[in-house]
């Protein structure tokens, strides 16, 4: 019972972090978002929820500057205040923003959102364990090397979701007459929009794949699409 005490401390402790990180985020969101009413963007999104054949798709501005968008755990779809301003200085296009969009109702129809907010709390119960365990043997150094390992596994769960998060985009948007042309400028211009995130770190530890990858990823569904035989 003692070697299962660490064990299951963590697992306690993932649960209430889990709570406490869901809740934070729902109260962060509520308190700094308004819905988004963009005549132009009403456009894009109207396209795709027709496509998706439902009525509407809400999009909400998340008060904040860093260039993002991103999915909640209840469903809800953001696009950061930083964004919109790039959007209104046109640097970045109607169709470019439908994209963003787009990949991110995709983090919502796979369920990768409320996934992530699990993963999250598995892996701070995994962080604890593995250093308790580790500790044991190795003093010192075990908090670091159960980071390193829980990091690992949580950048490569990351990256796959991105990619099955871009694929239902270009087939969102596929169907809703707007292309995948206007996803992959999106990509070409996301480095400089975000200030070259995770600098020189290999691909492999980033959370994100690397944006040439994501290209090329979507040149290759292009390339499929464009083959098959039309109706």
């Amino acid at each position: 019972m003692l070697k299962l005490t660490p064990i299951l401390l963590a697992i306690m402790y993932g649960l209430v972090m889990y709570r406490f990180s869901a809740w934070r985020t729902a109260k962060a969101l509520d308190d700094q978002s308004t819905e988004l009413a963009d005549p132009m963007l009403k456009v894009m999104s109207d396209r795709m929820a027709a496509a998706l054949e439902v009525d509407r798709i809400k999009v909400h501005i998340y008060e904040i500057d860093p260039v993002n968008g991103l999915a909640a755990p209840d469903g809800r779809i953001f696009i950061t205040r930083g964004f919109y301003e790039k959007f209104r200085a046109g640097e970045v296009t109607a169709d470019e923003m439908a994209s963003v969009i787009a990949h991110e109702l995709g983090h919502v129809a796979l369920g990768h959102s409320r996934r992530r907010m699990i993963d999250f709390s598995g892996q701070n119960a995994l962080r604890t364990a593995l250093a308790m365990v580790i500790g044991r043997f190795i003093p010192g150094v075990g908090p670091l090397i159960a980071g390193a390992l829980t990091s690992l596994v949580a950048a490569r769960l990351s990256r796959n979701d991105e990619y099955e998060a871009d694929a239902y985009a270009a087939a969102l948007l596929t169907k809703a007459g707007i292309g995948v042309a206007p996803q992959i400028s999106m990509f070409e211009k996301l480095e400089k929009l975000t200030a070259a995130r995770g600098g020189a770190a290999p691909a492999w530890l980033l959370s994100h794949p690397k944006t040439d990858e994501r290209i090329k990823a979507l040149q290759k569904l292009q390339e499929k699409w464009d083959g098959l035989p039309q109706p």
